[in-house]
């Protein structure tokens, strides 16, 4: 054991021991030239000797860890060959194990293990979009951090493995029982990542109930046999993700996240709601048809139904550009036609400026609702540039506008749809760089606090700039032009500094802002009372940010 006050390589003094595992120690150093603290996390090698475990092993996928790079992962600096141990050097997370969490309050709120859930499908997804694949193996409450801010962080990657494309199955069991999925323990196929996603339902299971899945009898009921009031739809998530058959389970992250931010909509109370709606849409739409269809062939009359109906809700729409109710019914009546949602975003829900929690769920339960035993989503999805440019559009109302302050985590989905759909050229990399950005938003807010940074600004001030470039009004309209100028003039006068220091000179910000000017001379402010806002808005945001920069550079 390492001793407490002891200097590891000339820099890291050790302060004290704040966690002991089965193969390893965990130490809270203090780099006094830095003034930064860092977790060591010691693995005795007489001890890994005992194990199924090889030192080598350890050691190769430590290496392995190094370069990866995510807000929810610790960064690792540097391994030691120290005596009689290896020493890995690593981001100290302050906090407390979720495992803390159930033991001192018990089954933990729906709500933060839904959020907890999205941020650990974001950070498996990423793993497992590694080449190759990087498989965690052992996702439990006791190997999960949680910050004061509410950021989950995965820790304890001693059972992390590649993913092997010709391997039959893994060489050796590894993994917690009750966490585990019935691959781990040898004899059924390889883990894959969707092994990931049994050991995060079982997670979830135990976060939400407060019962062990790893203590007898090491089984997993619907979360609803213990506490009734808890949501089906999430009970449904919960038992996908735990299924034995792994061709049952949730096939990738992406999928289930998705499911996890929807988790209410999948709710069968929610579910026969939007039912009724529809089928009395449904009947009121048939009456109309078989009063009218004598002598008439059905189904030709049923199509020019559809389309006066729809073009006449049209008409009823534009004279009241701000209510979401007209568009919705357009949507019902023709789910495929993108035009009607893209409206329902542009039109009724961005007028104000503030994409609403309530606009959310409605514009959830819009896509979710079904016909001929598809969601209105699937329905869009099929003209692909339609819903394509959807997305898109729903995305830069979540980035920037949701709630009033955007909400960049939910953008992230919506604009990976958008990028890989059919898109102007200029609006595909927009997205490409939105979604980049989206995760900027998520680590830059955690730098300060931990002496180092795992995002270069000037690639974030790069995207940012990309972003702004083009006709966007034009290419999107004036709304989402004035909304993105703002943005980067907020940044630069938060950011200033940073930027600065990270390569970018005051005078290309400057000449960012210029830039900006000249563009917003070419948008009528009179063309709309919410333009007319931005551009004061956008007006006072590029003042302070001149006075920051002229601040920065007088203190130089």
């Amino acid at each position: 054991m390492l001793e407490i006050g002891s200097v590891i390589d000339k820099k890291y003094k050790v302060l004290n021991k704040i966690g002991q595992g089965g193969m390893s120690t965990v130490y809270l150093a203090m780099n006094e030239r830095a003034n930064k603290q860092w977790a060591i996390k010691e693995f005795r090698k007489d001890d890994v000797e005992k194990s199924k475990v090889s030192m080598t092993s350890i050691r190769t996928e430590t290496e392995l860890l190094k370069g990866l790079s995510h807000p929810n992962l610790p960064s690792i600096v540097d391994i030691i060959d120290y005596e009689e141990s290896i020493l890995i050097i690593m981001d100290y997370i302050e906090g407390n194990t979720l495992k803390r969490a159930i033991d001192e309050y018990g089954p933990q709120q729906q709500e933060h293990v839904v959020d907890w859930a999205i941020q650990l499908c974001d950070v498996l997804g990423y793993l497992h979009s590694q080449n190759p694949p990087i498989i965690y193996r052992d996702l439990k409450p006791s190997n999960i951090m949680l910050k004061p801010n509410g950021q989950i962080v995965l820790i304890d990657f001693g059972t992390a493995r590649q993913y092997k494309e010709d391997n039959m199955e893994d060489t050796i069991c590894l993994g917690t029982r009750g966490y585990a999925a019935p691959e781990q323990f040898g004899g059924k196929g390889q883990t894959d990542a969707r092994t990931d996603i049994y050991n995060l339902g079982a997670t979830m299971y135990h976060l939400i109930t407060g019962k062990n899945p790893s203590e007898p009898p090491y089984e997993i009921l619907p979360i609803r046999h213990y506490i009734p009031t808890l949501s089906q739809g999430l009970e449904d998530i919960i038992l996908k993700c735990v299924q034995n058959d792994p061709a049952k389970r949730y096939q990738n992250c992406e999928s289930l996240e998705y499911d996890l931010m929807h988790y209410y909509e999948l709710d069968n109370t929610y579910k026969n709601k939007e039912r009724v709606k529809l089928a009395l849409f449904a009947t009121s739409f048939l009456l109309t048809i078989a009063t009218a269809a004598m002598g008439i062939g059905l189904n030709a009359y049923a199509n020019s139904y559809i389309e006066k109906s729809y073009a006449s809700l049209a008409v009823e729409s534009e004279k009241d550009v701000d209510s979401p109710e007209g568009y919705i019914d357009m949507i019902n009546v023709k789910p495929e036609e993108a035009s009607a949602y893209i409206n329902l975003i542009d039109k009724a829900y961005m007028e104000d400026g503030v994409f609403s929690e309530d606009e959310a769920n409605q514009m959830r339960s819009v896509l979710i609702s079904t016909k001929n035993k598809k969601t209105y989503e699937q329905i869009l999805a099929e003209d692909e540039a339609g819903y394509s440019l959807m997305c898109y559009r729903l995305g830069l109302a979540y980035f920037y506008s949701y709630e009033g302050v955007g909400n960049k985590q939910l953008s992230a989905y919506w604009f990976d749809k958008a990028a890989s759909g059919e898109l102007d050229e200029s609006q595909t990399e927009r997205a490409r760089r939105l979604g980049a950005i989206a995760n900027y938003y998520v680590s830059l807010g955690n730098i300060d606090k931990s002496g180092d940074s795992t995002v270069s600004y000037k690639d974030y001030w790069n995207d940012l700039i990309a972003v702004s470039s083009g006709d966007i009004a034009k290419i999107d309209n004036e709304n989402t032009a004035l909304v993105i100028y703002k943005e980067l003039a907020a940044q630069i006068c938060s950011n200033a500094a940073k930027f600065n220091k990270d390569g970018v000179a005051y005078s290309e910000m400057e000449l960012a802002l210029l830039d900006i000017e000249n563009a917003v001379e070419t948008i009528d402010g009179d063309s709309s009372d919410r333009v007319a806002e931005l551009k004061g808005e956008l007006e006072s945001n590029i003042e302070k940010a001149r006075q920051t920069i002229g601040l920065l550079e007088e203190s130089k």
